[in-house]
């Protein structure tokens, strides 16, 4: 039996865009027609060439409006943020073309109230269906837990953590983050909005949707690590004395009690003698812990490296999360999609012998 295929477009070549690109080359249900860059080292190079893969005849561009009238059934559409974006987006709608965004914005919510309306009336002119996704929001805060609730006979709370040791996994804006910052200054501005939790607002609903419940407020928390060294890492050094961690706490309430809680764990380190207070041991991951009868805990992160450690893969897995959902977000219905519309997702062309 032959399968459909689907044309696709990759919007931008960074970490995530790359992680989309490779998949996209190799999967045979898939038919790569264009390659969007920003990065003028890349325009005419061939997407084979830009992720070290064999070449595929297709010519990497920087121009927009080629893209806009290119003949395609989907673009994975992940630059960095951007004022422009938005408007990409629509354009790209109203063109035609299914689009699948790990740049946001995640809907349905509440909180995006305008952005919400620009986008549903691109997706009614083109005929076409707009997904948000990623690795969080889009995956561990909300399909991961909803699909582990069916082995509970009851839930008292739900908590998910983003784990990650800065130094082992690398982020080009640490600095701007905060870390090396006096810890006092930070407090005071945190470098991550107080209402930054909006955007994630999407997974924090449909997780308490998905147990017959409404969201009546989030709180924020927001604490800092210090530094008990000079810490380098592989855009720069830290100094001893300085914000050497960050810890992030989003609780939704329900019916008076905490019920889904969200942390992000941002530590310079994985060590006591690194940071002080140092939060969390051990390696990098997304972890799920679900109180109550039975409680469970899981734990995400890649497979053994060579160096016997396990890597944290959150950026390709953001990628790959829109990557895979390209065929169901082609075959849905027009307008806003969210993953409860899509239902159970089943990518072709993963096997590959």
């Amino acid at each position: 039996m032959s399968e459909k295929k689907y044309r696709v477009i990759q919007w931008a070549t960074g970490t995530v865009g790359s992680a989309a690109l490779k998949h996209f080359i190799h999967n045979p249900v898939i038919d790569l027609v264009g390659v969007y860059v920003t990065n003028p080292e890349k325009v005419g190079k061939d997407a084979g060439d830009i992720v070290d893969l064999p070449k595929t005849g297709v010519l990497a561009t920087d121009d927009i409006e080629k893209i806009m009238v290119m003949e395609a059934d989907a673009v994975l559409f992940a630059p960095f943020q951007n004022p422009d974006n938005l408007g990409h987006i629509c354009r790209l709608l109203a063109s035609g073309k299914n689009v699948i965004s790990p740049a946001g914005p995640f809907l349905p919510n509440k909180w995006l109230p305008d952005e919400t309306k620009r986008i549903e009336e691109a997706c009614a002119e083109g005929n076409s269906s707009f997904h948000g996704c990623g690795v969080h929001p889009g995956y561990s805060g909300d399909i991961l837990p909803i699909t582990l609730l069916r082995l509970c006979d009851r839930i008292d709370s739900i908590e998910v953590s983003e784990v990650i040791d800065k130094v082992r996994n690398p982020m080009i804006y640490t600095e701007m983050a905060g870390f090396g910052l006096d810890p006092e200054a930070l407090l005071a501005n945190p470098r991550r909005s107080p209402e930054t939790y909006k955007h994630f607002y999407s997974s924090l609903d449909m997780l308490a949707k998905a147990l017959g419940k409404e969201i009546e407020e989030v709180t924020v928390k927001f604490e800092v690590a210090t530094a008990l060294k000079d810490i380098k890492h592989l855009f720069g050094e830290i100094k001893k004395g300085t914000v050497g961690g960050q810890h992030y706490e989003w609780t939704a309430w329900c019916e008076g009690a905490p019920l889904i809680v969200y942390h992000f764990y941002w530590q310079l380190g994985d060590s006591a003698e690194d940071i002080d207070p140092l939060w969390e041991e051990g390696e990098s991951c997304y972890r799920v812990r679900i109180k109550g009868d039975p409680g469970l805990e899981v734990r995400l992160m890649g497979d053994k490296a060579e160096d016997g450690r396990n890597p944290f893969h959150g950026l390709p897995w953001t990628g790959l999360a829109g990557a895979t959902a390209v065929q169901a977000v082609c075959d849905a219905k027009p307008g806003v999609v969210s993953h409860i519309d899509l239902g159970l997702i089943q990518p072709k062309g993963l096997v590959r012998r």
